[in-house]
């Protein structure tokens, strides 16, 4: 990245700029966008909403992938205490979205060729939704420059690329209903977690979700 810069005027108890606001009103927005689709309230709507609120989660980790490198105050990071327990948010979400919650992803598309590894969208998001907290803590209580340093490594680091796997996922399963166009074949061979379902099973079970939940009247939402 280019050169780095220091947060100008982020001491504890200082406003925070223009830029430090919008970053946290989107990252703020998204955590309570998914706890409430978690509640599943309408779940023939939580495909799309997911894809809309993920979509939006990543403009603002472009914004911070695009800037310099942020340098925080401290040297050290300081205590943002206990992390929050996801673990309700993924049971919500992986009640709500299977049997569509597995999906496969090649990790590295620079890296070596390999197969793509098993991923759940449930555990991606409630895991993003854990880091974006913790850059939360920091935000609340005035440490304005550690929380954007800490979104900005921690969506170079891990969930930039988490979530870019989610929005795959969620756009071809959008894309298969509004295209009216079956899931495809599972690839031989590709782990489909311990489901102790079959390839054929899994294929089954999410088309019947998507035609029940997303598929009314040929919309989606």
């Amino acid at each position: 990245m280019s050169e780095a810069v220091h947060t100008s005027g982020h001491a504890p108890g200082a406003e925070p700029d223009e830029f430090a606001v919008q970053i946290a009103d989107s990252i703020n927005s998204f955590v309570l966008a998914v706890n409430e689709i978690a509640k599943g309230d309408e779940p023939g709507s939580a495909v799309s909403l997911l894809l809309l609120e993920v979509s939006q989660l990543l403009l603002a980790g472009g914004r911070l992938g695009a800037v310099e490198d942020v340098v925080p105050d401290d040297r050290f990071e300081p205590d943002a205490g206990p992390e929050p327990d996801g673990d309700e948010l993924r049971e919500k979400l992986a009640g709500l979205l299977a049997p569509i919650d597995v999906y496969h992803e090649v990790f590295d598309p620079y890296g070596p060729p390999e197969k793509p590894s098993t991923f759940r969208i449930s555990d991606d998001l409630a895991g993003v939704v854990t880091d974006l907290r913790h850059g939360l803590t920091h935000y609340r209580e005035g440490r304005i420059s550690e929380a954007i340093w800490w979104w900005q490594f921690s969506y170079l680091s891990n969930w930039g690329s988490t979530c870019t796997g989610v929005l795959r996922a969620l756009q071809s399963l959008v894309a298969h209903v509004r295209l009216d166009s079956p899931l495809g074949d599972i690839p031989d061979g590709t782990d489909t977690d311990d489901d102790g379902l079959t390839d054929e099973q899994l294929e089954a079970q999410a088309g019947a979700l998507m035609a029940a939940e997303l598929g009314r009247h040929g919309r989606v939402g």
